[in-house]
């Protein structure tokens, strides 16, 4: 045990002054692990992200559909509110085995087995006329995007290049944005059941374009078949590319950890995993408390509630989170994780902060003119903080901190946090706005205010190294 815990030990070093060494790094740009975006690279993203679209899609159907499901099934405020809500008790079921899927068969695999589901549940939605059928249908949907959050951003970490892997990832991101956005706009054109149905084009679309891309070559790895990860690493970065290093790193770091056992989520809480731990639930939890499904979800009362016209203000929600998302695409990789994570979290309190001023000064009857802009303004700037950073950079962070053999329990993990968040803050958002609306902004903006210093005191930057380098770094394999 002492000898392989030295062994251990000087891999972690290995990898930790590989990026250091002046002879490894003088090769070019394809030997350092470092490359450009191929065409095949490109492809298998935008076929992974089509999973992230019919997440948005998702999360977005509820709001241009509820008027019609309500009217034509003759549903109640409470059962809608069931319907509603269900599809982040699916999230989090699917978000329990998301990693250990992932594990057994594959991201590709996975990406297709969860498209499965939603189809099945978008069908049960198009063609329920109970609640029962309805209500089935989301929770299926959901089941489906609680795995695809998980498994979409890791699938893109693992097959990209080092210097462009933040920027891919949060493409996964920008579709969720742009599913929940054209949903929005689709809805307010068909019905109900054609607006589901459309759903469904996503998904056949990921489970074709599965055929034509390659596996991730680090889960090859893992599960001991050398020769397909290596093929499919070679068909990432192109024929004519040297892979033998990035090879050769992923080889040397997969079999140390084959030594080891595969984790539980019971071995994530050992010592050696308490930073990714750490950094890993704690993103989820600020991002989830810090309100923005609140935000997301009851927008449109927020906007009555401070005297603004809601039609307005969500046409101005999203013309403002599309470009703010892209534009943290563009940057990941060019300012790093960090200060775009600081950046974001600085924004959201400060526009959850004129939020809360708006319904002081509402309350106060001062400024009566004034309170729902500010209001509209406070919005706009905690959306485009939020798309900015924190919105992708959590999901970025958590498919790279944890080793391989630890991501499948530690995926599944985070995203229960993430989920269980989410369900907990929109559930409760009404009751809180009841109890004081300012207070209300007031306290996220606080939990927003302990981002910022959560970001810089813990939080690594990531840009620029590899999984195998951060891993090392963060989770030394020996005591």
């Amino acid at each position: 045990m002492g000898r392989e815990n030295r062994e251990d030990g000087r891999l972690s070093d290995t990898l930790l002054l590989v990026k250091d060494d002046p002879e490894s790094s003088s090769g070019g740009s394809d030997v350092d692990g470092s490359s450009s975006a191929t065409t095949m690279v490109v492809i298998s993203t935008l076929v992974a992200v089509f999973g992230s679209y019919v997440f948005g899609s998702a999360v977005g159907y509820s709001s241009p559909a509820q008027a019609g499901i309500m009217e034509d099934l003759g549903l109640s405020v409470a059962e809608f509110s069931l319907f509603g809500s269900i599809l982040t008790i699916g999230a989090m079921i699917g978000a329990v085995v998301s990693g250990k899927i992932a594990d057994c068969i594959g991201r590709r695999g996975t990406m297709g087995f969860s498209e499965l589901f939603c189809i099945v549940g978008l069908l049960c939605i198009v063609f329920s006329r109970v609640a029962f059928w309805l209500d089935l249908g989301r929770l299926l949907v959901g089941f489906g995007m609680g795995i695809l959050s998980y498994v979409v951003p890791v699938y893109i970490a693992e097959i990209t290049p080092k210097n462009l892997r933040g920027g891919f990832t949060t493409v996964h991101q920008l579709m969720i944005c742009c599913g929940v956005s054209m949903t929005y706009l689709i809805g307010s054109f068909v019905n109900w059941r054609t607006l589901a149905l459309f759903g469904t084009i996503p998904c056949l679309a990921q489970l074709l374009g599965l055929f034509f891309i390659p596996e991730s070559p680090r889960w090859l790895a893992k599960i001991g078949r050398a020769k397909q990860s290596e093929a499919a690493l070679q068909r990432l970065r192109g024929e004519k590319s040297d892979i033998s290093r990035e090879a050769a790193e992923i080889r040397e770091y997969t079999e140390t950890l084959q030594r080891l056992s595969e984790a539980s989520i019971i071995d994530l809480f050992q010592w050696q995993y308490t930073r990714s731990l750490v950094v890993g639930v704690g993103l989820m939890v600020l991002q989830q408390f810090g309100g923005v499904n609140g935000i997301a979800f009851y927008a449109s009362s927020i906007f009555i509630s401070a005297g603004f016209s809601d039609s307005v203000g969500m046409i101005a929600m999203v013309i403002v989170q599309v470009p703010m998302t892209a534009l943290g695409v563009v940057l990941m990789d060019k300012s790093g994780r960090r200060p775009l994570l600081l950046v974001s979290a600085a924004g959201t309190c400060l526009g959850c902060f004129l939020v809360g001023l708006s319904f002081i000064f509402q309350d106060l009857h001062q400024w009566k003119e004034a309170t729902p802009i500010l209001a509209l303004v406070g919005v706009l700037v905690y959306t485009g903080s939020f798309s900015l950073g924190m919105g992708g950079i959590p999901w970025v962070i958590m498919s790279e901190i944890f080793p391989i053999n630890m991501k499948g329990s530690a995926g599944s993990l985070v995203a229960l946090v993430s989920w269980l968040g989410s369900w907990i803050i929109s559930f409760s958002f009404n009751f809180f706005m009841d109890w004081s609306s300012a207070g209300t902004f007031f306290t996220f903006a606080s939990i927003c205010g302990l981002t910022v210093l959560f970001v810089a005191k813990l939080v690594p930057e990531t840009k620029g190294r590899t999984l195998e380098e951060i891993q090392a770094s963060l989770n030394p394999l020996s005591p």
